[in-house]
């Protein structure tokens, strides 16, 4: 498993940190924050309110965070607006000297590697290996990528009609809330932070519910590197808290990272008072089409990864592997063989594979919609239940064959370890019905023809679509998607769109006096 592991980091380019230099994980780390963060400096909760933050490996309490209520979130704001005057620290600050601040966090965020992606594994539950190797180096290179875009984000000069000069300047929108995820805590908060940042916006930001601490944590190390008071804010708390901060006037733009029914939700309330900008990166149901030539061992491996990944918690998820039919029965032995082999367990071991889900109800959650398949026909051929002997949140690695379009496990976002394989004979056919769903985030083919793989990606109604590889993501490339999958890009310099206004300035040229 661990060569296995080793080598699925390598192809897929994640991590830049071999397993040979693999840290030691502080498997209980110190968790110094909880509070709220405004104007860099923490506070308790206005309302006197909090909640607990669940080990989900042990299924015990790790620590209580402050609550943020509406009061919090009216404190927030205002510090963000006014960082954001005119004439402020912030908005006087010469755009490389924002530069300099963006890469100040992401050294101090390598210095403090170690410690963050043992909090990271404490409070997410995904393999410190993961942690260390994936999001943490991710998370930096983020950083650092748009620390280099503060000072070349400029508009054009434009030849117009008549004696005018006219140029375009890009400006920030203002203050932006920001809700992220509880599945990529870390790697969310760098793909929010680096493009705000780097435009010049100031920002209130949400960690999920279920992963504050590092966030938290990531707070204090801005005020270290020396932001200016009230750039940015974190304020732990739930539903509430986002909901007040999507529907708060001040408040000039939303990027929610998510489900698609929360995603709806933060749209409407965006919408009841000032029009916010809004951005959505939500679900998906992704398709991952292996054609017959492909090679076998490279595709089996390539997809597990490519479903299991972070415990299958992940947005972008190949949930529907389409498999030519005349090696399917070949592929779907070997996927089950490589399921059965997958290594659950304690997160902090470096041999393991796959920690727990991330709290009981999404556990709960899989185990329904697994039973479903069960009853809808599908071919259990690996796992099937929760993992047994271990007191947290375990699924086992979980793989349906004979599964049909309009089963619910085809249908649905199951965002945990179930793989689900799927017939196929032509690569019309399998287009058509890879787009036979209301997402659009990604997808992917393997095939060692390129005529036929152009084909399909021109085909496929998808944000991202992989040739021959599943989860290489990178800060240069763009993410995001189609349909129900949201709206906008994070990453690359389509990101930065996000988060600025054009400004047109059109001055009339004096002509001399004849």
């Amino acid at each position: 498993m661990f060569r296995i592991l080793k080598s699925a980091i390598r192809n897929h380019k994640f991590a830049v940190a071999s397993y040979a230099t693999q840290s030691q994980p502080l498997t209980s780390p110190d968790v110094l924050y909880t509070g709220i963060f405004i104007d860099n400096e923490w506070h308790k909760s206005r309302e006197g309110k909090n909640f607990a933050t669940i080990n989900p490996t042990t299924s015990e309490v790790i620590a209580h965070v402050q609550q943020a209520g509406p009061a919090d979130v009216e404190v927030a704001v205002k510090a963000a607006r006014s960082a954001f005057k005119l004439g402020s620290p912030w908005r006087r600050m010469d755009a490389s000297d924002r530069g300099v601040l963006i890469n100040r966090l992401a050294d101090l965020m390598e210095r403090d590697k170690n410690y963050l992606a043992s909090l990271e594994t404490l409070d997410n539950g995904k393999p410190f290996a993961m942690s260390y190797n994936v999001d943490l180096p991710m998370s930096i290179k983020c950083l650092r990528y748009f620390a280099g875009w503060a000072d070349k984000n400029h508009g054009k000069t434009i030849p117009m009609d008549g004696d005018f000069f006219v140029y375009t300047r890009h400006e920030p929108v203002g203050v932006c809330a920001q809700i992220i995820p509880w599945n990529f805590p870390v790697l969310m908060m760098a793909w929010k932070l680096g493009p705000a940042l780097s435009t010049g916006n100031t920002i209130v930001l949400k960690p999920a519910e279920q992963t504050p601490l590092t966030a938290l944590y990531i707070a204090q190390l801005i005020k270290e590197a020396g932001f200016p008071e009230g750039v940015v804010n974190v304020l732990p708390g739930d539903g509430s808290t986002g909901a007040a901060l999507a529907q708060h006037k001040d408040v000039d733009k939303v990027a929610f990272t998510g489900s698609t029914e929360v995603g709806k939700l933060i749209q409407k309330a965006s919408g009841d008072t000032n029009l916010k900008r809004v951005t959505l990166e939500l679900g998906g149901k992704s398709p991952n089409i292996i054609l017959s030539d492909t090679d076998m061992n490279y595709a089996v491996e390539t997809s597990h990864f490519g479903l299991f990944f972070n415990m299958g918690q992940c947005c972008c998820a190949g949930s529907r592997t389409f498999i030519e039919e005349k090696i399917y029965d070949e592929f779907v032995e070997r996927s089950a063989e490589r399921a059965k082999k997958r290594t659950v367990g304690n997160p902090f071991e470096l041999t393991t594979e796959q920690g727990p889900q991330v709290d009981e109800e999404q556990m709960n959650k899989i185990l329904s919609l697994i039973e479903s398949g069960k009853k809808d026909g599908a071919k259990l051929v690996a796992g099937g239940s929760r993992y047994q002997g271990l007191p947290g949140y375990f699924v086992e690695p979980t793989v349906f064959a004979d599964v049909k379009d309009n089963m619910r496990i085809a249908r649905e976002e199951i965002f945990g370890p179930v793989q689900q394989l799927i017939r196929f004979k032509s690569l019309d056919e399998v287009i058509e019905r890879a787009n036979a769903t209301e997402y659009g985030l990604a997808a992917a083919v393997f095939t060692k023809d390129l005529d036929k793989a152009n084909y399909i990606v021109q085909g496929l109604r998808a944000g991202t679509v992989w040739v021959n590889s599943y989860n290489v993501l990178g800060a240069q490339a763009p993410f995001g998607g189609y349909k129900m999958s949201g709206h906008g890009r994070e990453n690359g310099e389509y990101a930065l769109q996000n988060y600025t206004e054009v400004k047109s300035v059109i001055v009339k040229i004096p002509q001399k006096n004849s």
